[in-house]
């Protein structure tokens, strides 16, 4: 496994923090990692590359895991 370093806002740490302290996920890393690969199955099963999707209405994507 690689080592990835990386800055997330203080408020998605409180809630991954969350999840782990009531037993949804056994660490941080797990929760991320868990994350990771709901992005990228959510990718695979979309046609079209991300730089090609049309943007919503909205002015944004449509990717339920980026949420700030």
């Amino acid at each position: 496994m690689e080592r990835v370093t990386l800055r997330i806002p203080k408020q998605q740490i409180e809630s991954v923090e969350r999840m782990v302290e009531t037993g949804e996920y056994p660490n941080r890393s797990e929760a991320i990692r868990c994350a990771v690969r709901e992005m990228l199955a959510e990718q695979d099963d979309r046609p079209e590359r991300p730089s090609e999707r049309r943007q919503s209405e909205r002015g944004r994507t449509d990717r339920s895991w980026a949420r700030v």
